[in-house]
């Protein structure tokens, strides 16, 4: 006679492709196969007792949407036993996450250490945004520990990064960050987005806390907004919990659920984007109008040691220089046939940007010249396209380059 009570696997002890397809499930009455679609702003209660408990946080159950949603639920527990947190909470986008991971965290007086190689809003928040209020920062060339050193001070409460960069794709050594944040009685915050959370886990390296734009590799599929952020259930609760409950960047339900289909196939995806970025980057390597390939996956990456320790691989993206500057790098852009044009990343379609006059432009020739955002480069993020039909789109666009001597230029 079968058991009737069958033993449930705990989630945590499972690879992440299993996890991905039943993490955070929430059943309804119905027994639903597709995680259910809970759009609804409030909830009600069986009596009064009942809702003052509940606000009270003396019942776990859901209050309002702008602070949690069953479905919302589900995508914060599976992103959380993905990263290897112990909690996660949702964000309207990547930039809330960033903004509410900083910001939970500092009051007027405090310091930030940041990276100088930032996102551009990303170094909005960082070099405007919170100064603003009165929280100092300090931008260091992130590859140097010396200067991450020297920049510290007593009032410092957070250090902030990305690994691999955006658009240059320089790695950081998150082990040695996170130490010498930890020695000055500070926090790193890392933002993972370029190398998704299949191929690095910052927590594992000592980082305090991890954000997401979940709008691209985690969707992935060009559909929805969406960001996470990642960490110890005391880091949540102090500084992030009541941050996004009072001020309101709040995931859609519908969101959350896309997201969370699209988490089922995150596995096949990164592993066939992962494979044709390493193959195209050898491509471009190797030709006479590529001035310089930056690829973590490649042996010739300037932090190569570091992408071995704390990388499973070489990640989506491939940013390259093409000789010829701002004319040579629009007019290759342009004779693309498959790979569109496109500011987003870690879509199911190829996507090529030029950052410094989009993604970086409001930053001044000597700031971009600093972080290596020169007028010849350009940042591809790899599809799910055929990898051939990829390679050879860029060698007929290279050619037709060549035809017209703007390389030469």
């Amino acid at each position: 006679m079968a058991d009737p009570t069958p033993k449930k696997r705990d989630m945590r002890t499972l690879r992440p492709a299993t996890q991905l397809v039943h993490g955070g499930t929430l059943r309804s009455q119905f027994g639903e196969t597709s995680e259910a679609l809970f759009l609804t702003q409030g909830f009600v209660y069986d009596d009064m007792e009942a809702a003052e408990a509940r606000f009270k946080g003396q019942d776990p159950g859901f209050v309002y949407s702008r602070y949690s949603n069953p479905t919302i639920a589900m995508f914060e527990e599976r992103m959380a036993l993905l990263e290897g947190a112990e909690a996660a909470r949702a964000t309207a986008s990547g930039m809330a996450a960033v903004t509410a991971s900083l910001m939970g965290q500092v009051k007027a007086g405090d310091h930030v250490v940041a990276a100088r190689a930032l996102f551009g809003s990303c170094l909005y928040i960082v070099d405007e945004l919170l100064p603003r209020f009165g929280v100092a920062t300090t931008l260091v060339d992130g590859k140097d520990l010396a200067q991450w050193q020297a920049a510290i001070r007593p009032e410092t409460k957070v250090l902030f990064l990305e690994t691999p960069t955006n658009p240059g794709l320089e790695v950081y050594d998150l082990a040695a960050l996170a130490k010498l944040a930890h020695d000055n009685k500070a926090t790193l915050v890392v933002d993972n987005v370029f190398a998704s959370p299949l191929l690095q886990k910052p927590l594992l390296h000592g980082a305090d806390c991890v954000v997401y734009s979940a709008t691209k590799h985690v969707d992935g599929q060009g559909r929805c907004l969406g960001g996470v952020i990642l960490a110890s259930r005391d880091f949540i609760d102090k500084n992030v919990h009541n941050f996004l409950r009072q001020t309101g960047p709040a995931l859609s339900p519908f969101n959350a659920w896309v997201l969370l289909k699209a988490l089922e196939t995150l596995p096949l995806r990164i592993a066939q984007q992962t494979k044709s970025a390493g193959a195209i980057a050898d491509q471009l390597a190797s030709h006479p109008q590529i001035l310089k390939v930056a690829y973590p996956g490649r042996a010739d990456h300037p932090q190569a040691e570091i992408v071995k320790r704390q990388m499973l691989g070489g990640g989506t993206l491939v940013s390259f220089e093409i000789a010829g500057g701002k004319a040579a790098a629009f007019a290759f852009a342009n004779a693309l046939s498959i790979i569109k044009i496109s500011n987003n990343l870690g879509d199911a379609k190829s996507l090529i940007t030029h950052p410094a006059t989009t993604t970086h432009q409001r930053l001044t020739p000597d700031e971009r010249a600093r972080i290596g955002v020169g007028d010849g480069l350009l940042r591809l993020s790899v599809g799910l396209e055929d990898q051939d039909d990829l390679i050879e789109d860029i060698a007929a666009a290279l050619a037709r380059l060549d035809a017209r001597g703007l390389a030469a230029e």
